[in-house]
C-alpha cells in the first residue's frame, strides 16, 4: 500500500474534541532506516515496515498477537512513544489529531492521508492547523522516537 500524507503542528485544539473517535496508541521502532514499528492501538497489535520518503512512500502492516507485541516491544529502539488520536471529519477526510503523552508532550500533530499526491496538494487545511512539517524528518514519529 502507498501511503500519501501531509502532516502539521498544532499550537491550539480545536474545539468538540470530545465527541470525536479517540483511540490511546502506543508504539514504539525497531529501526528507523529502514522503519520497521510496533504499535498497540485499542486492541489491535500491529507490525508496520514502512519505506522511504516522508510525504509519499510505500507502507504494509502485519497483525500481531498481543505476545508477539510485547516479545518486540521490548527490543525497541529509543523511547515508546504514547499518545491519544482523535479521529475528526473534515471535508470529506479524516484528521488525525495526535496529542501525544509523556516527555514528547506538549507536542500536538496532525496527519491527513490522501489518495493522490494532487489530492494533497490541493487540500486546504483548516485555521487552527500550524507550521506544515510533512517534508522535515524531525517531526516524523521514528526521529521522535530517538529524540533526547
Amino acid at each position: 500500500m502507498v501511503e500519501i500524507e501531509r502532516k502539521f503542528l498544532v499550537e491550539r485544539l480545536p474545539g468538540g474534541l470530545e465527541t470525536c473517535e479517540a483511540r490511546h496508541i502506543e508504539q514504539a521502532y525497531l529501526c528507523t532506516d529502514p522503519v520497521v514499528r510496533v504499535r498497540r492501538a485499542g486492541g489491535r497489535y500491529i507490525l508496520t515496515c514502512k519505506g522511504a520518503g516522508l510525504f509519499r512512500r510505500e507502507e504494509f502492516e502485519l497483525l500481531l498477537s498481543e505476545r508477539s507485541y510485547r516479545h518486540l516491544l521490548a527490543k525497541a529502539d529509543g523511547r515508546v512513544i504514547r499518545k491519544t488520536r482523535y479521529l475528526i471529519p473534515y471535508a470529506g477526510r479524516v484528521i488525525e489529531l495526535d496529542v501525544f503523552t509523556g516527555d514528547l508532550a506538549p507536542l500536538v500533530v496532525a496527519e491527513v492521508e490522501f489518495e493522490s499526491e494532487q489530492q494533497a496538494m490541493a487540500f486546504e487545511p483548516p485555521d487552527w492547523f500550524g507550521r506544515e512539517v510533512t517534508r522535515d524528518p524531525l517531526y516524523s514519529n521514528a526521529a521522535l522516537s530517538q529524540r533526547k
